[in-house]
Parts: C-alpha cells; sequence; structure tokens
C-alpha cells in the first residue's frame, strides 16, 4: 500500500463534474502560452465533458487552434465503430469546433496492432522533437483518463505485462479484453502537466475507495505524473 497521490474535488453529479472540468480545462489552456497538447479519454464521462466543451456555453472561449488532440488508448477497431474512442469524441466534440484537421492525431487502427502502436509512438516521438522523455518537459499538457470498475485506466489492466513496460511509449495489449487494444504507457502518461481523472457513477465507489486507500495494485493508483494529478469525482462516486 502507497498513500494517495493527487487532490480529489467532488461535485453533486455527472453534469456539475462535466461543467467543473470543462471549466478547468478552457482556464489551463487560457493560462498557458503557445502550443497545447491535449490527450482523450473514452468513456461516458469524458464524452459528457467534450459534449459541453462544444456546447454555445464553451465553444466560442476555448482556444481550439492552439490545441493539438491525442488519444491515452483505442479498441483497434474502425474510426467508424461504434466502440472506437477517436469517433466517440470526433462526434461529441472535435466535428463540432474548429479545430484544425492536421491538430488531430487519432490512435492508428489499422494493419498490425504492433506495428499501429509503434507508428503512434514514432508519431509522439516526433511531436515531443527528441526521443526520449525529459521531465522537465512534459509532452502533454493535459492528460484525461478514466476508471474502470478494475481499477484500469486508459488500457492499462490489473495484473498485464504493459504495467511495467517503462520502454516503449505505446503498446498493444492483445489480452485482457474482448477487443485488441492500443494504449499509452505510464512513462507517456505521466509526462504530463495536468493529469485529471473524470470519475462518475455508484459502480466506481468501490474501486475509487481502495484507490484513496492507497491500493498500489490497481493500476490508476500507480500514475505519478511529473505535474498535477485531480480528481474530479461525483458525489455517487466518492461514496463513503
Amino acid at each position: 500500500m502507497n498513500s494517495f497521490i493527487g487532490r480529489i474535488e467532488i461535485l453533486a453529479d455527472p453534469p456539475g463534474l462535466a461543467k467543473r472540468a470543462a471549466e478547468w480545462m478552457t482556464a489551463t489552456v487560457l493560462a498557458a502560452t503557445g502550443p497545447f497538447r491535449v490527450a482523450l479519454s473514452g468513456g461516458s464521462t469524458p464524452k459528457a465533458l467534450y459534449e459541453l466543451l462544444a456546447s454555445d456555453a464553451f465553444k466560442d472561449r476555448f482556444p481550439w487552434q492552439r490545441v493539438s488532440w491525442f488519444w491515452g488508448d483505442e479498441r483497434f477497431v474502425p474510426y467508424d465503430h461504434p466502440e472506437s474512442n477517436y469517433r466517440m469524441a470526433r462526434e461529441a466534440m472535435l466535428a463540432k469546433v474548429p479545430v484544425p484537421a492536421e491538430q488531430i492525431h487519432p490512435i492508428p487502427a489499422d494493419g498490425d496492432p504492433e506495428e499501429a502502436a509503434r507508428r503512434y509512438e514514432r508519431t509522439l516521438k516526433e511531436v515531443y522533437g527528441v526521443p526520449s522523455l525529459d521531465p522537465a518537459r512534459p509532452l502533454f499538457d493535459v492528460m484525461l483518463l478514466g476508471l474502470g470498475e478494475d481499477g484500469h485506466t486508459a488500457s492499462l489492466l490489473p495484473a498485464h505485462k504493459v504495467l511495467d513496460e517503462r520502454r516503449r511509449w505505446m503498446a498493444a495489449v492483445l489480452q485482457g479484453r474482448p477487443e485488441i487494444r492500443i494504449t499509452m504507457t505510464y512513462p507517456v502518461i505521466e509526462s504530463s502537466r495536468h493529469v485529471a481523472f473524470l470519475v462518475a457513477g455508484q459502480t466506481k465507489a468501490a474501486v475509487l475507495r481502495r484507490i484513496r486507500a492507497g491500493d498500489s495494485t490497481l493500476p490508476a493508483a500507480r500514475v505519478r505524473p511529473v505535474g498535477e494529478l485531480i480528481w474530479f469525482v461525483d458525489r455517487a462516486a466518492a461514496e463513503g
């Protein structure tokens, strides 16, 4: 067991969580100078955030021209598949806002999954400019993460060998789920100025209690970014 890392903000319900996260994210981008890189998460809770950012309440305030978009993980399915994280983010947000097409960087989902992971790793290294991560110069400005009921985040699955990967930036996850997935590894996730977990619903309460108690067997509990770590949590998930 390790001590809990990060700070928690508890919001009343999922809409309140989405609004707070949208306000935080907009303020974080506006406070920065120059290009800004965001890694997106799949899931229903992030989807509510994306829809809100694309709504009239935030669309005109958010500096879309300065932000480049990446994905923390992806199911190895075509981009038009209902389970595609890219499709979800595109339909919820990116297709509705003035973001330049060249600033959208989905994870490849064609060909061989191992090669697709290597292709995205090359993309990240080209964006970063050098092949090795420097803690003093984070790759991402904002990393959005979800939390599974089993404690996984991105596609870092419990007891999977990908948890021990420290050299590769991206990895194919061939076992552990019905579909193949591609995920960022810990070193890349942790190379972030701000990491934000978005957690909503009573079904997440038990695993969140374990994380808050410092249970380092859970993949989400092992995230140690070079910058700040925030947990945006609704009241139902924070129960107990």
